[in-house]
């Protein structure tokens, strides 16, 4: 396979929140605004890229029947690199992200691309399919991360878009707000999805 396309099935085709519905604890709880969205989408990135790389490389050496818990000390090991980074140079989005930077080591997208892509194919094309379904996720995360902002703040990464007189809709950065919203997009995303076929 192509590893090139494995860049635009992560963002289109096969996104992980739009068409796979994976990773929707951080998802639903970190989205409250577009920044908090594209934050853990890049940490999310980074950890999917270096271990699909590594699993990639371990993948002749790993025993078949301790593959899951091997993949998971390997993802442990990038979480807990990227959780020092984020907390040494962007400390106050680490402390808005919390609990769930350690959690993106049990987010099933990292999990599910280790076990189906990155254990049977080349460093090439897991490096590809890591980036690929990383930046799918990133930007499906600051979409709705910018839909909750704009109508529960009336901004978009902070900036005001409907000035001083805007009266927020407040549900919309609560977490029933997260539900409306990705719901929304969904039904937009399956709607599109229908006329093009």
């Amino acid at each position: 396979m192509n590893p090139f396309k494995n860049l635009t099935n992560g963002l289109f085709k096969e996104n992980p929140i739009f068409f796979q519905l994976l990773g929707m604890c951080p998802t639903l709880a970190v989205t409250t605004s577009a920044k908090n969205g594209l934050g853990m989408g890049l940490a999310s990135t980074a950890v999917l890229l270096c271990s699909n790389i590594v699993i990639s490389l371990i993948r002749k050496l790993v025993p078949s029947k301790i593959r899951i818990p091997i993949f998971i000390v390997v993802i442990a090991t990038f979480v807990t690199m990227v959780g020092m980074v984020m907390e040494g140079y962007m400390p106050t989005l680490f402390k808005a992200l919390g609990l769930f930077i350690p959690l993106i080591v049990v987010n099933c997208l990292i999990l599910a691309r280790a076990e189906a892509y990155a254990s049977k194919n080349s460093v090439i094309g897991s490096a590809f399919d890591g980036i690929g379904m990383g930046l799918g996720f990133t930007w499906a995360l600051t979409l709705l991360g910018a839909v909750r902002e704009l109508f529960g703040a009336g901004s978009i990464f902070g900036f005001s878009i409907f000035g001083a007189a805007y009266k927020p809709a407040l549900i919309m950065i609560l977490p029933p707000g997260a539900f409306l919203a990705l719901g929304i997009l969904l039904a937009i995303n399956n709607v599109l999805k229908s006329k093009s076929a």
